[in-house]
């Protein structure tokens, strides 16, 4: 088993007006993992995010935090959190290098200049350590936030959707920062509302609905247990409906009777697609190209996530 750097036990939270943001939730988070917490907008994730890292109080429940508990042990606690929030307010008249420093004294942390400038270097802000916030880009305004959350030396990093509102590249660039992070020792913690992102980077995923967590698991598990493989067979001549003597198999034929789609599980052994194919023959049904394809983390996600009908 390895070593949780983050615990969250029996955590339920109802506001003043009678929402229950958070119902009971249980969540454990391995040291040294990037771990995606995915949900709709007003799923809670933000309510769970808030209690870890010591804004908002819980209803019921205990959180730990590398050791600490977020409530009786508040300042120790909150000393090993780092939280990058979604908007990017900052201090625009201070520079890079007086911010920094700043976020670090507010942790009580001793002056450390060796240490903010290998922060700083590190997300690429070395060269613009003595220009004031307002004259930065967005992307590196972004990156000015990381610095402060970084600045009195967290384990954990909470990254509220670090990427909303930046360009492709800068995105990408974002990702490798996040690596290189989880590299050096820290534990990230990343909300995303672009689920490729998750994909790309998650070890694990929960996702979170109406305030309750119905799943936590290995991304890769994930994607096996509830993916979907489609075979797209492209055929020779429309069809006006599926043949009868088809019906016992997962097809589904488009609109305009050009395309037939087969899916099945990814886990199974027997995909069924020799025997298709076969039957195809038999019902004198043929087609001019194929091809396949695998549900990816946002199809997962929306199944999971969509009210039944």
């Amino acid at each position: 088993m390895q070593d949780s750097i983050v615990t969250v036990t029996g955590l339920s939270k109802t506001y003043a007006g009678g929402l229950q943001a958070l119902k009971n939730v249980d969540l454990t988070i391995r040291r040294g993992e990037i771990f995606a917490l995915l949900g709709p907008n007003g799923a809670g994730k933000t309510t769970l995010i808030g209690i870890i890292c010591g804004i908002v109080n819980p209803s019921t429940g205990t959180v730990i935090a590398d050791g600490h508990d977020i409530i009786r042990d508040f300042r120790a606690a909150r000393s090993k959190i780092g939280l990058v929030p979604q908007e990017l307010s900052t201090d625009a008249f201070e520079t890079v290098w007086s911010t920094v420093t700043f976020s670090r004294g507010l942790f009580g942390k001793p002056a450390n200049p060796a240490h903010i400038e290998k922060v700083l270097r590190e997300l690429s802000l070395w060269e613009k350590k003595d220009s004031k916030i307002m004259t930065l880009s967005g992307g590196m305004k972004r990156r000015v936030l990381i610095a402060k959350a970084l600045s009195h030396e967290p384990t954990i990093l909470f990254l509220d959707e670090p990427t909303a509102g930046v360009d492709v590249s800068l995105r990408h660039e974002m990702w490798e920062m996040v690596r290189e992070l989880r590299t050096n020792g820290v534990t990230i913690i990343l909300t995303t509302h672009y689920i490729d992102e998750a994909q790309e980077m998650a070890d694990r995923v929960g996702v979170i609905n109406k305030g309750e967590l119905i799943v936590v698991e290995d991304k890769d598990k994930l994607m096996r247990r509830l993916g979907k493989r489609k075979l797209t067979l492209q055929l020779q001549r429309p069809l006006d409906k599926l043949p009868a003597s088809l019906s016992d198999l997962a097809l589904e034929l488009s609109a305009d009777g050009t395309v037939m789609t087969y899916t099945f599980d990814v886990q199974t052994e027997q995909t069924g697609i020799a025997s298709l194919l076969k039957r195809l023959g038999e019902a004198g049904i043929e087609f001019k190209d194929l091809h396949s394809s695998e549900s990816s983390l946002e199809d997962i996600f929306v199944s999971l996530v969509k009210e039944p009908s």
